[in-house]
């Protein structure tokens, strides 16, 4: 069995050093030109998840975008950032990130996905059909630049996660609708559309990440590290080793991990660079572990009844909460209201999570049901 290769690099801060950065964690792995031929369009596709500043750690720095469009062009192919942000406009939050300013700088055109194709996908492990967008499967290949951070739903968002963005944006409540409330069944089709789409290439911003209530309304948490890898599962195996998170809370990993995936295996992959227990983070603010469905653990007559007290849920604080209902315009289930104040279906909420990434307040967060929290191992 051939061994994934992760490089692992320490970068302290963004500026000017990136680039440097950048490129080590590539060249480790061959250098860009086993990844860019001569001639070809490259789709670099960043985390545009908000229009807020760069320092917030919601989106790819800018400085990690253009350190790669630099590598594409030296390598004598195209680089064209894209992505489709769930609310906003690419370049309203390209606009907001910086990621615009980066893209002017070098002459780099910005696209946003606009309309999905379905996609037969028969060495699918789970889903034999998918919905892609159609500007993605124009380009030659795929660099895939994931930001740190954690996710109510999937624990933690990286790069796997990352190319959920190459689904038109109106089309993503649907397919969490689509996958239901099991976390799993989710985690399952991010997966398979990674592995259909096969980035070349990925290389994660975590020199400053994101801890808590991810992946929009979170702390910035300074990681200090760049990785870059062609599997990423293998990349987000090591990263997740690095918080110190069990292997498998993830719902991806541990998808990944019943796939027998190679690169959800430490002891299948080659690290590059930096030890992993030379950059462990002591100290990271995780989300509470989701579990949506009881179903395999409870009889039908008491999940009805206690699935309440038992899920973790979407909990909304008033106080913060401005009324915008952009969160009641995304929610997939419609199961959200709004008079004075936001009201939520529990019984029918399918535990997405779509609200709480959507709210521009971070006024909605995942919260324990009161007998989760005091039964361990729910």
């Amino acid at each position: 069995m051939n061994r994934s290769t992760v490089s692992i690099i320490r970068s302290e801060e963004y500026g000017k050093g990136v680039y440097d950065k950048v490129r080590e964690s590539v060249d480790l792995l061959g250098g860009i030109s086993k990844f860019v031929k001569k001639n070809e369009r490259i789709l670099i596709k960043p985390n545009l998840l908000l229009d807020k500043p760069a320092d917030a750690a919601v989106t790819t720095h800018p400085d990690i975008v253009a350190a790669t469009i630099q590598l594409v062009k030296e390598a004598g192919a195209t680089p064209v950032v894209g992505d489709s942000p769930c609310l906003k406009s690419a370049l309203k939050v390209a606009t907001g990130s910086g990621i615009l300013d980066a893209c002017k700088a070098s002459g780099t055109e910005l696209i946003e996905f606009t309309e999905n194709v379905a996609i037969d996908n028969p060495g699918g492990y789970l889903f034999r059909r998918l919905e892609i967008s159609k500007e993605v499967l124009a380009f030659d290949g795929i660099i895939n630049l994931p930001k740190l951070k954690t996710h109510a739903q999937m624990f933690l968002t990286l790069g796997i996660k990352n190319l959920f963005g190459c689904v038109a944006g109106k089309a993503k409540p649907q397919w969490h609708f689509s996958a239901g409330a099991d976390s799993q069944s989710f985690a399952a089709m991010i997966l398979d559309l990674h592995l259909f789409l096969n980035p070349r290439l990925n290389i994660m911003d975590g020199i400053v990440g994101m801890e808590g209530n991810g992946p929009g309304s979170g702390d910035p948490k300074e990681i200090g590290l760049v990785l870059a890898s062609s599997d990423a599962v293998a990349m987000d195996t090591v990263i997740t080793e690095i918080l110190g998170a069990d292997p498998e809370a993830p719902p991806i990993q541990r998808v990944a991990s019943g796939w027998e995936l190679p690169g959800s295996r430490l002891s299948n992959i080659q690290v590059l660079g930096e030890k992993i227990s030379e950059v462990k983070i002591e100290s990271f603010n995780f989300p509470p572990l989701v579990h949506t469905n009881f179903a395999d653990k409870l009889p039908y007559f008491l999940e009805s009844r206690l699935r309440k007290a038992i899920t973790t849920r979407p909990h909304v604080n008033n106080k913060s909460c401005t009324l915008c209902n952009r969160c009641l315009n995304i929610c997939p289930a419609t199961v959200m209201s709004s008079t004075n104040k936001i009201r939520i279906d529990y019984n029918e909420c399918i535990r997405c999570y779509c609200c709480q990434e959507a709210c521009p307040e971070g006024a909605i967060s995942p919260k324990d049901g009161w007998l989760k929290k005091i039964i361990p191992g729910l």
